[in-house]
C-alpha cells in the first residue's frame, strides 16, 4: 500500500514537472520575461509533494493494520 502510493506520487510529480517545463517554454516563446525556476526549487517542491503523498498513504495503512482480521471479516 505504501509502495503503491510512492509510485503514484512519483509518476505524478514527474508528469507535472515535465508538463510544467514544457508549458513554461511554450509561454516563454510568446512572453519574453518568463523565467523557468532553477533545479533546486523544483526538486524541493517535488520532495515535499512526494513526502506528503507517502504520509497520506501511510496513515490509512497504519489504521488498517490495527484492525482485527476476524472482526473485519465478520462485519462484511
Amino acid at each position: 500500500m505504501l509502495g503503491e502510493g510512492a509510485v503514484i506520487a512519483g509518476a505524478g510529480v514527474a508528469a507535472g514537472a515535465i508538463g510544467g517545463l514544457a508549458l513554461a517554454r511554450l509561454v516563454g516563446a510568446y512572453i519574453q520575461d518568463v523565467r523557468v525556476p532553477g533545479a533546486l526549487p523544483i526538486a524541493g517542491a517535488a520532495m515535499v509533494l512526494v513526502a506528503a503523498a507517502i504520509l497520506a498513504s501511510l496513515m490509512p495503512a497504519a489504521r488498517a493494520s490495527r484492525v482485527d482480521v476476524m472482526q473485519a471479516l465478520r462485519s462484511d
